[in-house]
């Protein structure tokens, strides 16, 4: 068994360092954080291709202008001004 070029002999040396470093109560807990740590990296990272995978249909909706929907501004939203943006006289924002 090679694990990124470490044979069995380097595994077992490393996990008995481990063992005696960290106690055998503290190694399965930190074993089980990697592993949801790695869980949560893969579906992250499948979330990731899967966004790849629906870019072309976006990219397509862009090229053709009859299939973008228009965004209409809602008139009831206002509008910030420059007094909006001026600071109070503590120094704060309106």
């Amino acid at each position: 068994m090679t694990l990124l070029f470490i044979g069995t002999t380097e595994l077992l040396l490393i996990g008995g360092v481990a063992l005696l470093f960290f106690g055998g109560k503290k190694l399965p807990e930190m074993m089980r954080g990697l592993g949801q740590g790695v869980k949560q990296f893969k579906e992250g990272m499948k979330d990731i291709t899967n966004l790849d995978e629906e870019q072309p249909e976006n990219d397509e909706k862009l090229k053709d202008p009859e299939k973008t929907e228009a965004v209409v501004p809602d008139p009831k939203v206002k509008k910030p001004t420059e007094q909006d943006s001026k600071p109070n006289d503590d120094g704060r924002k309106q």
